[in-house]
């Protein structure tokens, strides 16, 4: 490793405004900058017909991205990882639904994929770091030796919370220059170097789902969805109404449902054993406590039971106070001090010390 080059990084350069962004600070900087964009979704004759500007069947953004590397006179490589993205994301995105619970792909995708397999390209191209536009900030404490994420500047932005899975040899390859900006900062500075992106518009749905529609990744990939059938919505044990497939529901969930009652109901549970949605009011959906496996200790080696942290889990959480423990096996116990809304399995929970990012996991239950 001490043999790779530490003035030359690969910026995963996805034809945006903040990855091209990125690239244009660090060569600034004085780096030697190398570019790679990565299509997930293998790229069509479809596509380029069609000009696509929404997910990884995204011609465009390719093009956008070239055009970015020209202009800064820097090195592209353009990486089709289309089958191991099959493989490691969208075969666990579908299982997880057929499971029964609600997968947060960009949780698994970052450590899996933006890393894992990036940096195997990173070493290829000679490139010691790895840079990305995400909005997120690095730091490493000398007392420890260890490195960790902290919350971007701007708190709108923030996306450490997709990052928890990242390990130590990642991160102390890594490069967040967007950290200590304003999105609208990082607009200025593209738009004062005459990228054309400056302006470009932000992509919200999931890479693989360009319709936006997580049922048309099902279908497409698992033919067990087409055996799903119709079954009972149950309200405190009592047949109440009809769904149309337990995979077309996520916790939570209050449209849709087709039952009439005084008080609002929303799916609590999701049981694929017995293609049943449990449903209740909406103090019916609180838990004091959860427990999530997969975990990632990022900022300590242990996490310490007499602390409060703060615990976000979903992406737009601001996040509740909570003591949180590891049990013998692995599992982390998170106890809330407050009850927190319905807690999805198959979602991230993130802890967090102040700004710091401190371990990450996957729910699988709450209480």
């Amino acid at each position: 490793m001490t043999t790779i080059n530490k003035k030359r990084v690969l910026v995963g350069l996805s034809g945006g405004v903040d990855s091209s962004t990125t690239a244009a600070i660090l060569k600034s900087q004085g780096y030697e900058v190398v570019a790679i964009t990565v299509t997930s979704i293998k790229i069509t004759d479809d596509c380029k017909v069609q000009n696509s500007t929404s997910g990884c069947c995204n011609y465009q953004s390719i093009i956008d991205a070239s055009d970015v590397c020209e202009q800064l006179g820097i090195e592209h490589h353009i990486i089709d990882l289309s089958e191991v993205f099959r493989q490691k994301i969208i075969s666990n995105f579908v299982e997880e639904y057929l499971s029964g619970r609600t997968p947060n792909p960009c949780s698994l995708c970052n450590p899996l994929i933006k890393w894992g397999e990036i940096l195997k390209k990173a070493d290829e191209y000679d490139c010691y770091y790895y840079a990305t536009g995400h909005y997120a900030r690095l730091a490493f404490d000398k007392a420890s030796g260890r490195y960790y994420i902290k919350m971007a500047k701007d708190k709108t932005k923030d996306q450490s919370y997709f990052l928890w899975g990242l390990s130590q040899e990642q991160l102390r390859r890594t490069i967040f220059p967007l950290g200590e900006f304003l999105k609208s900062e990082v607009r200025k500075i593209a738009q004062d170097l005459g990228l054309k992106v400056f302006n470009k518009s932000e992509s919200q749905e999931i890479c693989f789902i360009p319709s936006n529609n997580y049922r048309d990744v099902l279908k497409k990939y698992s033919a067990r969805t087409e055996l799903i059938s119709e079954g009972d919505i149950v309200f405190r044990g009592m047949v109440v109404g009809k769904h149309s497939g337990y995979v077309n529901y996520t916790i939570g969930q209050r449209k849709g449902l087709g039952i009439s009652y005084h008080q609002p109901l929303y799916v609590k549970r999701i049981i694929p054993e017995t293609n049943t949605i449990e449903v209740d009011i909406d103090e019916g959906l609180k838990s004091n406590k959860l427990f999530a496996n997969n975990l990632n200790l990022m900022k300590y080696q242990a996490i310490d039971e007499g602390k409060e942290y703060l615990v976000k889990i979903r992406y737009k959480d601001a996040g509740e106070k909570a003591r949180c423990r590891v049990m013998q096996d692995g599992t982390l116990e998170v106890d809330f001090l407050n009850p927190r809304r319905a807690i999805t399995p198959g979602q991230s929970v993130v802890v967090y010390e102040n700004e710091d990012l401190v371990a990450g996991g996957i729910i699988y239950g709450s209480e």
